[in-house]
């Protein structure tokens, strides 16, 4: 009994020593154009098997050939799989072999079919235009508090706000990109999936951080005049730090993941991202004047959102993805909600408080008298 135990074993490690692999992971098409890609078998075979390809959508493409027989005795370890593209969209096109013991997890391309090169150009540069807009709109702001030694007119809760905001923010992007444990566990859990995080994701989020941080250290050294975070605030940053805690405690101890730990953080990012500009709207109605909040910081973050939601929208048309912004709205809807608060602003500044005078800023008073 032992002895056909082993044999069976060695039979099994033979299954297990071939595999399949494709020589790429993604593939970027033209729709109505062909594209290609290898599956390489890494070892000889022990048993004849039986390929298909499973396409996600097979209304957007289709491959050829469609399945292999493969005999044990192959000598061929290499096969070209031509995609045939038909609607502009997102795939995947999987394989499945018969006898599944041998390992073909590695054997998927995801496949993207665009309209036109030029749009997926056009959104390149719209979207490093927006990220260079809001990475510089933290500028203003600084070098206003600075000119006027004073930082009267900035809404300490929106302050308080953007410095949480960017902190969970820059801790989702550093834990998914830098960190091999927390990569290790998306790709566990989304195995054909692109790491959503990028190197211009990670740089915003700490420079933001850090501009933010720049800023509140003005206001340790510059007049503040009666300038507080509110009660209200506070009260929301003490139960945004207890579910921090707790989320924290839940990972130590093993209850969720920390890739779980990170989403938390980035909701909380969601939260604030809509309620942070509210203090400073009032601020300024309360005041009915603009004076110590920078409008170029406004002009650039409007810039910077209209240009995000331009971009997702080309994406959108390019690859007839529209269920990226209807479908999931959270990205779109916080996009369009900065916008509006910033038209808002802009009204404010330009229209509704144009002569307003801040009493408790004098330079205010000296620019009414010019």
């Amino acid at each position: 009994m032992t002895f056909f135990l082993w044999i069976f074993f060695f039979q099994v490690l033979q299954y297990v020593s071939a595999d399949f692999k494709v020589d790429r992971h993604d593939l970027r098409v033209v729709v109505g154009h062909n594209e290609s890609f290898n599956l390489n078998l890494t070892n000889k075979l022990s048993t004849d098997v039986y390929v298909t390809f499973n396409i996600q959508h097979e209304d957007l493409l289709k491959v050829n050939p469609a399945t292999i027989n493969i005999t044990k005795n192959e000598r061929d370890f290499l096969w070209n799989i031509s995609v045939i593209t038909l609607l502009p969209g997102h795939s995947v096109i999987s394989t499945n072999v018969t006898p599944g013991i041998i390992d073909f997890s590695n054997a998927f391309v995801r496949v993207i079919i665009q309209r036109s090169t030029v749009l997926y150009h056009l959104s390149n540069v719209v979207g490093w235009v927006y990220f260079v807009a809001w990475s510089i709109s933290f500028y203003p702001q600084i070098y206003t508090n600075y000119q006027r030694k004073s930082v009267v007119g900035l809404s300490f809760d929106f302050l308080s706000f953007n410095f949480v905001g960017f902190f969970m923010y820059a801790l989702f992007n550093i834990g998914l990109y830098w960190i091999p444990v927390i990569e290790s566990e998306y790709y566990h859990r989304y195995p054909k999936s692109l790491n959503p995080v990028q190197m211009n994701d990670v740089f915003f989020s700490i420079h933001a951080f850090c501009a933010t941080s720049l800023t509140i250290g003005q206001c340790f050294i510059y007049e503040t005049g009666v300038q507080r975070v509110s009660n209200t605030t506070r009260i929301i940053h003490g139960l945004f730090a207890i579910f921090i805690v707790i989320s924290t405690i839940l990972g130590i101890i093993k209850i969720i993941e920390w890739l779980d730990f990170l989403y938390f953080c980035s909701y909380i990012k969601l939260i604030i991202s809509l309620i942070k500009y509210i203090p400073q709207a009032y601020s300024n109605y309360k005041r009915k004047s603009t004076v110590g909040w920078s409008i170029g910081n406004i002009i650039l973050d409007f810039t910077g959102g209209s240009l995000s939601m331009l971009q997702m929208v080309l994406n959108a048309y390019n690859y007839d993805d529209w269920e990226s912004i209807f479908g999931d709205p959270t990205k779109f809807g916080l996009g369009f909600i900065s916008v509006i608060f910033d038209i808002f602003f802009l009204l404010q500044h330009y229209v509704f408080y144009k002569h307003g005078i801040n009493l408790l800023d004098s330079d205010s008073i000296v620019d009414v008298l010019a």
